[in-house]
């Protein structure tokens, strides 16, 4: 790192102790706003990943200042700036360029955090649940992928006039499902095993393949910098080729992953091994030309037919709680939600685009739910419900969004208020349908 003059004229003790305090001190606001907001999401009975996004939002450009990005340095409070300045006994101009210096070093964390978080999603993955609700599942997934990705791309280019690149991202973050949140509730009423869980949740598996297919040629093509066919269908094999051997290894390459492991003495084996496999994943699909986050869950679903996948799941849970908070949180400091000021006329516009994005997030779900052929009864509204939450996944796809400097503000405040829109809304609507129906079953017994 090369240092300012200003901080060369420091004795190094003084640098490294304000360094020390600039870093710790990011990681202590970071995790203490976190764990608040996301006690409280918890006795909301909402998703913590919920109150990780509010606190960034709430110690961010759009709250109190404690962490900005380095690029809206000039915005930073001072308060943490003079602390801690004065117990290094430093300049307040050279806490804020190391603060600028180092604060790169906290993304790399935050995307370990979002590897992890893949990762993890692809070993929690179950290809027999998919396989077992068969083609209604597969319809209900393409369906709920298809439809919010094509009317919000064809909306936004035709009504607001968007880059068409701009309205493929915005398409695309529509179309994933989380299905942590849809998991819990199903659940939590008893209605995990119902068939209408069985089809929700199978399709919110394939969902998640899809997403992480779409966001991994989308995040290609804003890279590139132009639109043509021929590198995107170039682009869609590979993710199809690269997600198709994915899923044949995780059949085979288990008992192999778990050979290695018994031939390993050495402590934390399984974590290492584990995250051997995740960034060589990371660094094929580089090397493919396609996202590594594309690999990051590959890696999850490859490990997911060994016998310690559950052992690695346990290894990798602590990381994504640390790592991935600080992604998610990193997500909400860049935030400017004065955007969002219906009193200021220059605002307006993106509240209308928001608007349009929850509407087609919502609709586009919930038609899923219609879209497949049963001849058995199923409540096709709970399908339609279940599909509906982006969550997790969602913020993922505004998070790579928003750090690749792909959006512009309004369009990131809307998608950000259509995922928070499709999250809060989806536990409390299934909570009243699925509590609904259980009490027309048991007034009818």
């Amino acid at each position: 790192m090369v240092l300012p003059p200003v901080l060369l004229e420091l004795g190094s003790h003084q640098l490294e102790a304000a360094e020390t305090l600039v870093e710790v001190g990011r990681f202590l606001v970071i995790f203490v706003a976190a764990r608040a907001m996301a006690e409280l999401m918890v006795r909301l009975q909402l998703p913590t990943i919920l109150g990780e996004l509010l606190a960034g939002v709430a110690i961010g450009v759009s709250g109190v200042h404690l962490l900005v990005p380095p690029e809206l340095l000039t915005q930073l409070s001072a308060v943490p700036v003079d602390l801690v300045a004065h117990l290094a006994d430093v300049p307040a101009d050279t806490v804020q360029s190391l603060y600028a210096e180092t604060f790169p070093s906290l993304q790399q964390v935050g995307r370990l955090g979002l590897y992890a978080l893949l990762f993890l999603t692809g070993l929690e993955c179950d290809l027999d649940e998919l396989l077992a609700v068969g083609w209604q599942a597969i319809t209900v997934a393409i369906t709920g992928v298809l439809l919010p990705f094509t009317l919000g791309t064809l909306g936004l280019t035709t009504l607001f006039h968007l880059p068409l690149l701009l309205a493929i991202f915005a398409g695309a973050a529509m179309t994933a499902t989380s299905i942590g949140i849809t998991a819990s509730v199903f659940s939590e009423l008893k209605m995990l095993r119902s068939r209408e869980g069985q089809i929700v949740i199978g399709a919110a598996v394939l969902d998640d393949i899809l997403g992480i297919v779409i966001l991994a040629v989308v995040v290609s093509l804003a890279g590139g910098g132009g639109f043509t066919l021929g590198p995107v269908l170039q682009l869609v094999a590979a993710a199809v080729l690269f997600v198709t051997v994915a899923v044949l290894l995780s059949r085979f390459a288990g008992p192999v992953f778990d050979q290695l492991l018994d031939q390993l003495k050495a402590p934390g084996e399984v974590v290492v091994a584990g995250f051997v496999v995740l960034t060589l994943c990371c660094f094929i699909a580089e090397a493919m030309g396609l996202e590594a986050a594309l690999g990051a869950f590959a890696g999850g679903l490859i490990l997911s037919g060994s016998n310690r996948s559950e052992a690695v799941q346990d290894t990798v849970k602590p990381l994504v709680a640390l790592f991935a908070t600080v992604f998610f949180v990193l997500i909400g400091i860049g935030m400017d939600l004065s955007v969002l000021n219906p009193f200021d006329p220059a605002n307006r516009e993106g509240l209308v685009v928001a608007a349009f994005l929850l509407v087609v997030a919502v609709v586009g779900k919930l038609a899923a739910g219609w879209s497949y052929r049963s001849q058995e009864p199923t409540n096709r509204l709970l399908v339609g419900l279940g599909m509906l939450p982006r969550g997790e996944v969602g913020l993922i796809f505004l998070g790579l969004g928003s750090q690749a400097h792909l959006l512009t503000p309004p369009l990131e405040a809307a998608i950000l208020l259509m995922v928070i829109g499709t999250t809060f809304l989806a536990p409390i609507l299934l909570r009243l349908v699925l509590s609904g129906q259980a009490d027309h079953a048991n007034a009818t017994i």
